[in-house]
């Protein structure tokens, strides 16, 4: 059975009411492309979603690395209660990790730093893990992304999971090869119930459920087919098909009818995902019934 990690926690916060299995689930990738948000505007509006009705819902606020000093100042004019969980990409390298780790430490008033995403070489080699330990704090999850494409990138997967780092798999992007094939992911589920190494996807879960976009020619994988796809893969079956499924219902009534041990399972390894929009996903949860609907909890106590 996958162990849980003892730095993320995946009990629902507060405010109360959000399931086990989408606890936590989005963190905010809203100062990524496709986004063109300010920081300041990010900042807005990341700390008035922890105070929406299914806060629970949402993680970190993922931050590069280079844009770490303007986030630093915008919280510092922001004022949060609270310090906000950040995680930070190193888009500069693992030569920009220490100072950037040192300014979050700096600034824990404004930053609860708990997470570092760092894209892996090619060849993803034991000397450069252990490299990126050396830069990393103890309490802090190493997120790492094995380079897809290539021959050896299961390889890499696995090692990244038994160096006790959390596996990051890509869901999409601009391009056909950006995505990830069923068998790709699959494997990748495979790999990640096997070793219980959390893992983090990015990029590509725009929407709940698997589908075409006619515009541009591009299948998207959905967040609910990952979330069902995780489940069968912990139970030790295929996730194929639930990977596939284009059916709403089926999905949603499959996800909301998992039990607690189930739900705690299946986010023990699928830890959590990066949206450039928080809005969107809720939305969509909202409308198949696995999240409340804020509207109808205002107006029950109007």
């Amino acid at each position: 059975m996958p162990q849980v990690s003892t730095v993320l926690d995946l009990h629902p916060p507060s405010p109360p009411g959000v399931p086990l299995l989408l606890a936590r689930l989005v963190d905010d990738a809203a100062l990524f492309p496709p986004s063109k948000a300010s920081v300041v505007d990010t900042v807005k509006a990341h700390l008035a979603a922890r105070r929406a009705p299914n806060a629970g819902v949402i993680g970190f606020l993922i931050c590069p690395i280079s844009r770490l000093s303007a986030l630093v100042s915008a919280l510092r004019k922001a004022r949060p209660v609270r310090p906000v969980a950040l995680s930070l990409v190193a888009d500069t390298g693992l030569g920009g990790l220490p100072k950037a780790v040192s300014t979050a430490l700096d600034n824990a008033k404004l930053l609860d730093l708990r997470m570092i995403e760092v894209p892996a070489p090619s060849d993803v080699d034991s000397t450069w893990l252990v490299q990126l330990t050396e830069f990393v704090p103890d309490d802090v999850v190493r997120v790492v992304e094995p380079r897809r494409g290539r021959p050896e990138w299961l390889t890499g997967v696995r090692r990244v999971a038994e160096a006790g780092c959390w596996p990051k798999l890509r869901c999409g992007g601009s391009s056909v090869e950006s995505f990830p094939t069923v068998d790709e992911v699959a494997e990748f589920l495979a790999i990640t119930t096997s070793t219980g190494a959390p893992f983090k996807a990015t990029a590509g879960l725009h929407h709940a459920v698997r589908y075409h976009d006619v515009t541009t020619g591009l299948t998207h994988h959905g967040l609910l087919n990952m979330l069902v796809g995780t489940a069968h893969a912990v139970a030790g079956d295929s996730a194929h098909d639930a990977l596939r499924c284009t059916d709403a219902s089926a999905l949603a009534g499959e996800a909301g009818a998992l039990s607690a041990e189930t739900s705690r399972d299946v986010r023990e390894v699928f830890a959590c995902f990066g949206s450039v929009s928080l809005i969107d996903p809720l939305a969509e949860l909202v409308r198949l019934g696995l999240l409340p609907n804020p509207e109808r909890r205002r107006a029950s106590r109007s």
